[in-house]
């Protein structure tokens, strides 16, 4: 009797695990990623010879459930056409009835690995306003994300900001209805499991807890999927600059999923200047508004959460931090800094004059 070693059988397995693309335009390269719903593999488009990603559900959909769902997420990124988001190419089924879409294949480095070698805090600031208006540009298409968080940000080699894993996007103001649920030459089979066309694809039934736990607002920690809005995702925002500035995520995310969504719903995260004294104060204060607990407390929107971290670097007053003279004096000294260097060379060398 022969025997295959283990690395062997890993190739094996792996063969088994790809999709059967015989029938479409696409060969698979290798994987990329893989998600809990679906797998992300780098494939080839023969008919105009470029790489793709191609996203498939990693199992039979008996229910039908998560072929929708996957199919709203290809038409929510359809919809988005903004630089910051994959664009859709394509959306097919395979011969097992698995639903693909395929996207631009991008390359970069994910948020959580490129703030261990980011440089500066200017420089950490721009990368999150580009994330802002990625955002910012998705709520005013009606569409929420409800999963921000670094793993699920990439930052191009030019600095470019892409916002990836919209699966369990939310369409807001009514919206939440999507069109006929089966991608293009799927099989038209109607079950009695099976919504109709104008069932609303989107939805989450009331007290499903869907997302990251360490990265999620309290409401939807609570399971109040009703009440979700623009002011949820300013809260993922909120703890993704929290994880910019402190190097950790808010919550320990070592801890079990039950552990951590109590915390989220009943703790503040550790205050940023507790755990390193050299951030700045008005910087704490827009984190600490963007995530604070009731909604009603945090930024409108991601735009004007932007717009805060905008009057910080350009040296003005922001609207989350209450400054002191002696802040204010420091922040006009720092904003200023060159005219008032001139202004005491000035002083001195008349000073100096006077004294000859």
């Amino acid at each position: 009797m022969t025997y295959l070693d283990d690395g062997v059988l890993r190739h094996l397995r792996s063969v088994v695990d790809l999709p059967d693309l015989s029938a479409t335009r696409y060969e698979v390269i290798r994987e990329i990623g893989r998600g809990g719903m679906g797998t992300v593999y780098l494939a080839h488009d023969r008919d105009l010879d470029r790489d793709v990603a191609l996203k498939v559900l990693n199992a039979p959909d008996p229910t039908g459930d998560l072929r929708r769902r996957l199919v709203a997420e290809a038409r929510h990124l359809a919809r988005l056409e903004h630089p910051g988001i994959v664009p859709v190419h394509d959306v097919g089924h395979l011969p097992d009835e698995r639903v693909f879409y395929v996207m631009r294949h991008v390359k970069g480095v994910r948020l959580d690995a490129w703030r261990r070698r980011a440089s500066g805090l200017t420089h950490v600031l721009r990368v999150f306003r580009s994330l802002c208006e990625v955002v910012a540009f998705a709520h005013a298409e009606g569409v929420i994300h409800r999963d921000l968080k670094p793993e699920n940000i990439l930052v191009g080699p030019f600095g470019e900001v892409l916002v990836l894993d919209w699966g369990i996007a939310k369409r807001l103001r009514g919206q939440a209805t999507e069109d006929d649920p089966r991608p293009p030459h799927a099989p038209a089979v109607t079950t009695r499991d099976e919504p109709s066309a104008t069932a609303d694809v989107g939805r989450t039934l009331p007290g499903s807890i869907i997302g990251t736990p360490t990265w999620m607002a309290p409401e939807q920690a609570r399971g109040e999927t009703a009440s979700l809005d623009e002011r949820t995702d300013v809260y993922g925002l909120g703890a993704i600059l929290y994880f910019l500035l402190a190097g950790r995520a808010p919550f320990d995310e070592a801890t079990s999923r039950e552990r951590i969504l109590e915390r989220v719903m009943r703790e503040e995260p550790a205050p940023l200047r507790q755990i390193d004294r050299i951030i700045p104060k008005p910087l704490a204060a827009i984190c600490a508004k963007a995530m604070a607990r009731a909604r009603d407390a945090r930024y409108a929107s991601a735009a004007e959460l932007a717009s805060d971290v905008d009057m910080y670097q350009e040296g003005r007053p922001v609207t989350a931090h209450r400054e002191g003279p002696i802040g204010a004096a420091s922040r006009v000294l720092s904003r200023y800094r060159a005219v008032v260097l001139m202004i005491l060379a000035y002083l001195v060398m008349r000073a100096v004059m006077l004294l000859i």
